[in-house]
């Protein structure tokens, strides 16, 4: 059986891999931190990570950054492997979790979906024959969102740009500019509102004509089922830096 802590488990998220990991077999949730303990859990809940009196095999965080490095640092002094799903992180902080990640194994991913991870291999691949394309991101998220871009739109956009000898500037603004659009880069625009869970787009404008792919998500379940597989894969395995091509692959 394997036993996981849940950081931010108050969360939607949180609640979500909760959730999954009760209908899922030979995985139960030890115990979770929040900041806030609502009570409503059948495990029980940390509100301080100095507080932990539990050991689990795994750590699945859906957090923020800040909680994130808490945990993190809690993971390395007990050799626990971690899962992280979080995003927004500072240049400065990845650079934490990357040395972190030579002590323990570290899973690391803005998006826990398959399907997200194969539409990068896509468009990455699609961008090699469309070489001459203005290609374009939009991201809708909900109105609660808190980091922009969306760690997805960053993805995709790096696995364009890796695909196309990393020629490409990413542009996130054209407000203040009055010029041309270059023809090598990637604008990457972000829509907040309602309760949307996720959509992420990628369109490359031809001459008289457009191509584009579309990613929906409907419910979070399939961040949540990803999670439990990145945790079920990273159990066991040697320090290092994993992320969904090493789970899917």
């Amino acid at each position: 059986m394997l036993n996981v802590l849940i950081n931010g488990c108050n969360g939607k998220m949180g609640q979500e891999v909760a959730k999954r990991i009760k209908e899922t077999e030979d995985i139960e949730t030890l115990c979770g931190v929040d900041k806030i303990d609502t009570g409503d859990n059948p495990f029980p809940v940390f509100e301080k990570v100095e507080d932990i009196n539990l050991i689990p095999d795994c750590i699945i965080d859906f957090s923020i950054p800040k909680a994130t490095l808490k945990i993190l640092d809690f993971s390395k002094k007990n050799k626990i492997p971690i899962v992280i799903a979080t995003t927004g992180f500072s240049e400065d902080e990845d650079k934490i979790i990357t040395e972190v990640s030579k002590e323990i194994p570290v899973f690391k991913s803005a998006n826990m979906s398959y399907e997200i991870n194969l539409m990068a291999k896509i468009v990455a691949d699609i961008s090699k024959n469309l070489s001459d394309s203005d290609i374009e991101i939009i991201e809708t998220h909900h109105n609660r969102k808190i980091d922009s871009p969306s760690g997805t739109a960053l993805i995709l956009a790096d696995s364009i740009n890796e695909a196309l000898d990393g020629k490409m500037n990413y542009e996130y603004d054209r407000h203040s500019k009055r010029e041309r659009r270059s023809k090598n880069e990637i604008g990457i625009h972000s829509i907040r509102g309602g309760t949307e869970v996720g959509k992420h787009s990628v369109i490359f404008f031809g001459q008289n004509e457009s191509f584009e792919i579309t990613h929906n998500v409907i419910s979070r379940s399939v961040f949540a089922d990803g999670a439990i597989k990145a945790a079920k894969f990273l159990v066991n395995k040697d320090a290092g830096s994993y992320n969904m091509n090493d789970l899917f692959i």
